[in-house]
C-alpha cells in the first residue's frame, strides 16, 4: 500500500504542476514579469484552489454525490463560466502598452490579494481540475480505506509538495527576467493573454455548442 501511495503521489504532483493549462502559463508569465514574490502568491492561490476542490470532492465521494461533478448540466455551467473568467483575465494582459525604442517599462506590480484571487479562480473554474481531482480521490480512497481524515492528511502533504514545485517554477521563471528585454517581455505578455483568451473561447465552445 505504501508503494502504491508513493506512486500515486508522484503522478498527482506531476499532473498538477506540469499540466499545460491556463494556470501554468499565467504562473510562468507572472514569475518572468513580476518576480518571485508576486509569482509565489499566484502559486499559493492555485494550490489553495486545489485544496478546496480536493476537500469538496472527498466530501462528495464520501456521501455518494460524485455524480454531480459528472452531470452534463453541471459541467456545462462550469465550462461556460470558466471560459468567461479566462477571457477576462486574458484581456487584462493586453493592457500593458507596447514599449517605445529605448524606453524602460514601468511594470505595475499587482496587489497580493489580486494574485491570490487570480490563481484561485483560474484553477477553480477549470472543469478539468474537478475531473482530475475526482480521479485522484477515487484512486487514493481505496488505498486509505475511504477515511476522510486519512485522505485530508494525505492530500495536504501531497499539495505541500505541489506548492514546492510551483515555487521552484516561479523561481526559474524569475531568472529569465534577467536576460529578457522589455519588448520580449511584452511579447510574452501578449502570448500569455492570447492563450488565456483562446482557452476561454475553446471552453465556451466545447461546453455550450458541443455538450
Amino acid at each position: 500500500m505504501i508503494l502504491s501511495l508513493i506512486y500515486q503521489t508522484i503522478v498527482i504532483v506531476l499532473l498538477l504542476t506540469f499540466s499545460f493549462g491556463p494556470a501554468f502559463f499565467a504562473l510562468i508569465n507572472t514569475g518572468i514579469k513580476h518576480g518571485y514574490k508576486t509569482g509565489s502568491l499566484l502559486a499559493v492561490g492555485v494550490v489553495a484552489s486545489d485544496f478546496v476542490v480536493c476537500i469538496l470532492i472527498i466530501t462528495l465521494v464520501h456521501f455518494g454525490a460524485s455524480n454531480f461533478i459528472q452531470d452534463e448540466k453541471s459541467q456545462r455551467f462550469m465550462g461556460i463560466l470558466a471560459g468567461i473568467v479566462l477571457i477576462v483575465f486574458g484581456a487584462v494582459h493586453f493592457k500593458q502598452p507596447l514599449p517605445k525604442p529605448h524606453d524602460v517599462i514601468d511594470i505595475i506590480v499587482p496587489s497580493g490579494a489580486y494574485m491570490l484571487v487570480k490563481g484561485f479562480l483560474l484553477n477553480s473554474f477549470n472543469p478539468a481540475v474537478w475531473l482530475l481531482w475526482l480521479g485522484n480521490v477515487t484512486a487514493v480512497s481505496k488505498s486509505l480505506n475511504y477515511s476522510i481524515f486519512n485522505m485530508v492528511v494525505y492530500f495536504s502533504i501531497t499539495l505541500g509538495l505541489v506548492l514546492l514545485v510551483e515555487l521552484a517554477k516561479v523561481s526559474a521563471s524569475e531568472k529569465l527576467n534577467r536576460v529578457l528585454t522589455p519588448r520580449i517581455m511584452y511579447v510574452i505578455n501578449v502570448i500569455t493573454g492570447g492563450l488565456l483568451v483562446i482557452f476561454g473561447l475553446v471552453l465556451i465552445y466545447n461546453y455550450y455548442f458541443e455538450k
